[in-house]
């Protein structure tokens, strides 16, 4: 059995109510080791990603009680969270709330500009366009249930 299947089984055991619901098991895209622990914490509890990639990629967005498993670099599971709160946004919009959420580096909107802006930068290069700060982010607040 997958070390992943394990982990959801063991949560299943503390946490029956969940037991018919699907999840799916993801890394962070930049750093998922730091990321992870970051969750785990409990100081990251929102992340962002890009709008346009999921019209690409034919995704459908994530949703208000999707459940995650959250694995570090070696696909080790380090915690589960569940989405509190789905919403898009301009990228420009951004406020010092979402950087003191998203828990990374100083946590600081100054901070949080900066590292999104050179990731949105690097991922539209290999999505074929080219990132300006009035495109759409999808933004998922969520909690930690289980680590």
């Amino acid at each position: 059995m997958m070390i992943t299947e394990k982990y959801w089984e063991n949560f299943i055991e503390k946490n029956p109510s969940y037991k018919d619901k699907p999840y799916e098991a993801w890394q962070f895209g930049a750093d998922p080791n730091t990321l992870a622990a970051l969750v785990v914490k409990g100081t990251k509890t929102l992340t962002c990603s890009s709008f346009r990639e999921y019209q690409m990629e034919n995704e459908p967005l994530p949703e208000v009680g999707d459940v995650s498993i959250i694995l570090d670099e070696e696909n080790q599971p380090k915690g589960i969270i569940e989405n509190t709160r789905v919403y898009t946004m301009k990228f420009s919009d951004v406020d010092d709330e979402i950087a003191y959420k998203e828990g990374e580096g100083d946590r600081s909107l100054a901070y949080w500009r900066k590292s999104h802006i050179e990731f949105f930068e690097w991922l539209y290069e290999k999505l074929g366009h080219e990132f300006n700060e009035s495109e759409e982010i999808v933004v998922e607040e969520f909690k930690l249930i289980y680590k």
